[in-house]
């Protein structure tokens, strides 16, 4: 928000999001208890890692052990992991799952766990298992739609510039939101344009019909607003 506003923007926060914890905790339990069995541990966000944290105090464990490798997607997320004093092992250069594997070396026969969202695509644990490796996907945090701020609700009724995603559980979200609110994402006033921060996002977005207009090349908050500001160039 601060961002947008010194770039000259005159940001509308809609909140569709909420992050709680999962239903069932024994999975995420179970892997915490047994943390030294892994060979890497994987956050891709820095959700998971903030949520995965407050698990652990409740549970009175001391952390990852030093003996397991952490790899973790975006520098966000590596940034909460440092912030608790833990050494991340990989950032991958492209701030997307499938972009980690390369930098986990030779997988053949280790054990590697992904602390991920509930609706987490399941394209990287495939990939560790391709590799010889037994991937134990859990999700670490749940993601549900958050109540509509009425506000932004009527700035959307009257027409805004542009709509930004920043995952795709924020079109999802975004789109049930504005469909119960009775609006047509598809044909919103003033017909906005859409920014997603990564190719992923756009594609969700593309899944529900919403014409993408911007995307970023990096796929982080700055590299969505950098993306703008090319476009408004």
């Amino acid at each position: 928000m601060d961002c947008l506003r010194q770039a000259g923007a005159h940001p509308i926060a809609f909140p569709v999001i909420q992050i709680q914890p999962v239903e069932d905790g024994n999975p995420l339990d179970a892997a915490l208890r047994s943390l030294g069995d892994y060979n890497w541990v994987i956050f891709t966000s820095a959700n998971g890692v903030q949520m995965v944290w407050q698990r652990l105090a409740e549970l009175g464990l001391p952390g990852i052990p030093p003996s397991v490798r952490t790899a973790a997607i975006g520098p966000k997320t590596a940034a909460a992991l440092q912030e608790r004093q833990v050494q991340v092992n990989y950032i991958p250069s492209e701030y997307i799952a499938e972009a980690i594997l390369p930098g986990l070396g030779d997988l053949q026969g280790k054990r590697v766990l992904l602390l991920r969202a509930d609706l987490a695509r399941p394209d990287l644990a495939r990939l560790i298992e391709q590799a010889g490796a037994v991937a134990d996907e859990i999700a670490a945090y749940r993601t549900t739609p958050a109540q509509p701020d009425s506000q932004a609700l009527q700035a959307l009724r009257q027409g805004v510039d542009i709509v930004t995603f920043t995952s795709s559980s924020t079109v999802r979200n975004f789109v049930e939101l504005a469909g119960a609110a009775g609006l047509d994402v598809q044909h919103l006033p003033g017909k906005p344009l859409f920014a997603c921060i990564g190719p992923i996002t756009a594609a969700t977005a593309a899944e529900f019909g919403l014409p993408v207009d911007i995307v970023a090349t990096e796929y982080t908050t700055d590299g969505l607003l950098a993306a703008l500001q090319e476009y408004n160039k």
